[in-house]
């Protein structure tokens, strides 16, 4: 069985496990905080970072999430999430990157850094200016999210793919940490919504960090 290294509030572990849920393969987790760069984990994985995937029996390493999840495409012949044509794999790719690169710059990362890193780790007072450009991103992000659902029934096309396990992973995180407003985003919010009620999603939901509990609506697909 596959074991993935994982921290609970990693966006992109969590994309990671939406996919392996999605296509029922199984999985042991194994936590990990990557701020104290583990010599176990580092010997996986050079950046210290998560998610890794392994596979012990068949001696398989897998580092990154883009890469995972291109592995369990490739490697599971079910409930594909990088599909359609050429034209629709290429839109999908290039919004996994959006939320995985611009999203988690702009609002995800900085909302750890100062509501989780600097209260579990560093026992320090966040920077109230830095959390307020985050979510002040986080509603041009929202805006955008907007603009796609109102052409689209989901974040990339027609069926739900990748791109929308990237944008839950990254939004889960930052609305845990209580850096999403809704308000006036009605087409993002409905589409969120319906994914909080996916079976693949709900674990992840149910989790909480210690010392760290999110908003009272979170869990609630009717929010």
């Amino acid at each position: 069985m596959w074991q993935l290294h994982q921290f609970p509030l990693c966006p992109f572990t969590r994309k990671v496990r939406i996919l392996l849920n999605e296509k029922d393969v199984g999985y042991q987790l194994v936590r990990e905080n990557p701020w104290e760069r583990r010599d176990g984990l580092v010997d996986l994985n050079p950046a210290g970072q998560t998610p890794v995937m392994i596979d012990q029996e068949r001696d398989v390493v897998l580092v990154d999430s883009m890469a995972i999840c291109e592995y369990l495409e490739e490697t599971v012949d079910r409930v594909a999430m990088l599909n359609g044509t050429a034209a629709n794999r290429a839109e999908i790719r290039r919004l996994v990157t959006w939320f995985d690169t611009h999203f988690y710059r702009d609002v995800t990362q900085p909302l750890l850094d100062e509501r989780m890193l600097k209260r579990v780790v560093h026992r320090t007072a966040p920077d109230a200016s830095r959390l307020r450009e985050a979510m002040k991103s986080a509603v041009g992000h929202l805006d955008y999210i907007d603009f796609l659902l109102d052409h689209r029934k989901w974040i990339a096309g027609a069926t739900i793919s990748l791109a929308d396990l990237a944008a839950a992973a990254q939004i889960s995180v930052a609305d845990y940490l209580g850096g999403i407003d809704w308000t006036g985003h009605g087409h993002a919010k409905a589409w969120y919504a319906a994914f909080k009620s996916r079976r693949s999603f709900r674990p992840l939901l149910a989790e909480r960090l210690s010392g760290i509990e999110p908003p009272a609506y979170y869990e609630n697909p009717d929010f």
